[in-house]
């Protein structure tokens, strides 16, 4: 029988192959563990070896600078500027964790009676074995560092599922480290989501960031297995607009963070609560959307490239057309537009109740909905009445509203005076409710995933 393959095409031009792959079945997937496994025991046996091997992985990372940031640019139509700052990203996240192998791997405790003062009590962190890592397409190359990086760096070997509009960018990815890395350590499964489903089946230990009904079936699956897991999923964020902030400059931010790289983040904001005047402020933004370059991601000029494929450029188009349906009135965008890349006008909707559908349900793509609070207690409440909580942002000059406003919020990162878009690869990462399942990830929260604890107690032979 013929091995099945799957492609990835170009969201600038739909006739461009990025990269054909033969699409992993399970028994492939089970070898790619296989070899992990056997791969992964020399792999853990010396923290300084895997600091030095991600090091220099880091290092060609950065020299094939050019090369990583043009497949970007052409397989998921990140932007150019974008693209070159994921890269930067990227290099850093192998930097830092580098090191982390090299933290302490346990701590010590005194014993309890009856034993004596010669009895030794400590713990150890150890690795779990093989992680199973499913990614998505939009961060091609940071994402699965920030799972890998630690995961490596803490002992473990990897098998990557990536996303299958980001194929090309994984292979090169796996290309890169295993000219540094042992063989079998880090590999690659380019497939369906059978692939994922035999990815979890096998793994010691599983990380995901996608969808939020993908990522519980995940843990739940995980969970089943009696397996540790995590699950990075959905987020539809809030920025919060007090009647004191200076509203160009808010509306400007918040745009960014709303259509750049046409919305595609999962920290990207879908939602705007503004207190006082919204009519003033939804102007302001629809000007500083209108203002904001679209087109060719590969223009160093572009903030707004297209989307990733067809089916999400139609479902950006349905929300649009149902906007009106709920209440709303398209103030800017909300029409696909013409030509070979897959684009959709940036989209401001206002005037909608916040149980509408585009205020309840996350739409992956570059539209925004301007709802009206009444007082600053209730814009918490508009806030958190959704099933995410992943990252809200507070305008405001005024630190004591803020630090009010900041007490209320159920999400797992707050920003004050930022745009919700953003991440700090040092810190922990996830959100709350339906946005994360799991620990935290990034920086040193990720131990708690890729390691387990053991405690241990040495008495004296006499």
């Amino acid at each position: 029988m013929p091995t099945q393959t799957i492609e990835s095409r170009s969201p600038q031009d739909q006739s461009d192959v990025v990269v054909s792959a033969p699409a992993a079945d399970r028994e492939a997937v089970a070898a790619a563990f296989t070899r992990a496994r056997e791969a992964q025991k020399a792999w853990s046996r010396s923290a300084v070896a895997r600091a030095d091997a991600l090091a220099a992985a880091a290092e060609a990372l950065a020299a094939a600078k050019d090369e990583v940031v043009e497949l970007m640019v052409r397989e998921v139509g990140k932007p150019l500027t974008e693209s070159v700052m994921e890269h930067g990203r990227a290099v850093r996240i192998l930097r830092y964790q580098a090191q982390s192998g090299l933290d302490p791997d346990g701590d010590t405790y005194p014993a309890a009676p009856p034993a004596d003062m010669r009895t030794l009590l400590f713990s150890r962190r150890r690795p779990r074995g093989v992680a199973g890592l499913i990614t998505p397409w939009n961060f091609p190359f940071a994402i699965p560092l920030w799972k890998a990086a630690p995961a490596l760096a803490y002992g473990n070997a990897v098998v990557l599922k990536p996303a299958s509009d980001a194929i090309g960018c994984a292979l090169l990815l796996e290309e890169i480290l295993n000219r540094h890395l042992p063989e079998g350590v880090f590999n690659v499964v380019p497939g369906p989501g059978a692939a994922g489903e035999a990815v979890v089946e096998f793994a010691d230990v599983v990380s995901f960031t996608g969808s939020t009904a993908v990522g519980l079936g995940v843990a739940q699956a995980a969970t089943a297995r009696g397996i540790a897991s995590q699950a990075e999923m959905g987020g539809l964020n809030a920025s919060i607009v007090l009647p004191d902030a200076d509203i160009e400059s808010a509306a400007k931010m918040i745009a960014g963070a709303a259509m750049g790289y046409a919305g595609q983040k999962c920290t990207a904001t879908g939602r705007v609560i503004v207190l006082g005047d919204r009519a003033e402020f939804t102007d302001a933004l629809a000007a500083a959307v209108e203002a904001l370059p679209s087109g060719d991601p590969a223009d160093e000029r572009t903030i707004v490239g297209p989307v990733i494929n067809p089916p999400a450029r139609d479902e950006l188009v349905a929300a649009a057309e149902q906007a009106p349906a709920d209440g709303g009135r398209v103030v800017t965008g909300g029409k696909a537009l013409d030509g070979p890349g897959l684009f959709f006008a940036p989209t401001v909707v206002d005037g909608q109740d916040p149980s509408a559908k585009l205020a309840q349900e996350e739409v992956f793509g570059p539209i925004v909905t301007v709802l009206k609070a009444s007082s600053a207690e209730q814009a918490v409440e508009i806030s958190n009445a959704v099933s995410y909580g992943l990252v809200t942002s507070v305008f405001t000059t005024d630190l004591d509203s803020a630090l009010t406003v900041v007490d209320g919020l159920e999400t797992g990162m707050i920003r004050v005076n930022m745009p919700t878009s953003g991440v700090d690869f040092h810190a922990p990462f996830g959100g709350e409710k339906h946005s994360s399942f799991g620990p935290r990830e990034q920086g040193k929260a990720a131990r708690e995933l890729y390691t387990t604890t053991h405690t241990i107690t040495v008495g004296p032979a006499s």
